[in-house]
């Protein structure tokens, strides 16, 4: 996984990664899922569904809660992660990397400049 300090985070605790070809790849936070416990069920987006910035568009399930999954850009889900259909626990082995969510196709690139750096996030945990 790229450095965590190069993604953008959302204060709802997705990050969200750049890619060369320009799509987003997201997931949540280490913190998150240390929040949320042994998730158990992952119900992704479909791929060509869009989602307005900051709309729900999953739901993870842990022993302990269920959580929203939330949009953070405009676009369209352009990949799911379908190993996590059968093995949420990945999120909670390795949330930024083979734990990761959905990939977006964002309808304007520079929307990332609105989230979180990673000091940002940091910060915002300590509030």
């Amino acid at each position: 996984m790229s450095d965590l300090s190069s993604l953008k985070y959302a204060n709802t605790h997705e990050w969200v990664k750049l890619e060369d070809s320009g799509e987003l790849t997201v997931g949540i936070t280490d913190h998150a899922q240390d929040l949320l416990g042994d998730l158990v069920f992952a119900e992704l987006p479909e791929v060509g569904q869009r989602f307005s910035a900051q709309e729900e568009c999953m739901l993870l399930e842990s022993v302990k809660a269920a959580s929203d999954i939330y949009m953070p850009v405009n676009g369209e889900i352009s990949a799911i992660n379908t190993r996590l259909v059968d093995e949420p626990e990945t999120i909670n082995e390795d949330s930024f990397g083979e734990g990761w969510l959905f990939k977006v196709q964002p309808d304007n690139v520079s929307d990332i400049e609105s989230l979180l750096s990673a000091e940002g996030y940091e910060s915002s945990l300590d509030e």
